[in-house]
């Protein structure tokens, strides 16, 4: 099992992200909202606006999507993620990346009666 992250900076294209996850077998996943590093520094501390140039293209907000995923469904979900973001190396895309998991134990709430 994997730990796939995607920090998406074209947040318009979440549903298009979530439905193509849905497409290749990943059902679940929890999205955060976000607020990146080029923001705070330039918008909300005065002493760093200066540097904004290092941040153009980034966007104020976005999104953190996290999922469990198997690990036959790493490379599917990189070819989907590309094929709906194209390149993550375009500046402004995001990121995304897995980790391995050592243990995963899966936390179900009853229905209520």
């Amino acid at each position: 099992m994997k730990l796939l992250v995607l920090i998406l900076n074209k947040v318009e294209k979440l549903e298009e992200v979530l439905e193509g996850f849905i497409e290749i077998g990943i059902s679940g996943a929890t999205v955060i909202e976000s607020v990146g590093m080029g923001h705070i520094l330039c918008d909300e501390v005065p002493i760093f606006a200066g540097l904004r140039f290092m941040f153009a293209g980034s966007k104020p907000h976005n999104k953190v999507i996290i999922s469990v995923i198997k690990d036959a469904k790493e490379k599917p979900v990189f070819s989907i993620l590309k094929k709906i973001l194209g390149s993550l190396d375009d500046t402004g895309t995001g990121i995304a990346f897995t980790i391995r998991l050592d243990k995963v134990c899966l936390l179900y709430t009853s229905p209520s009666p």
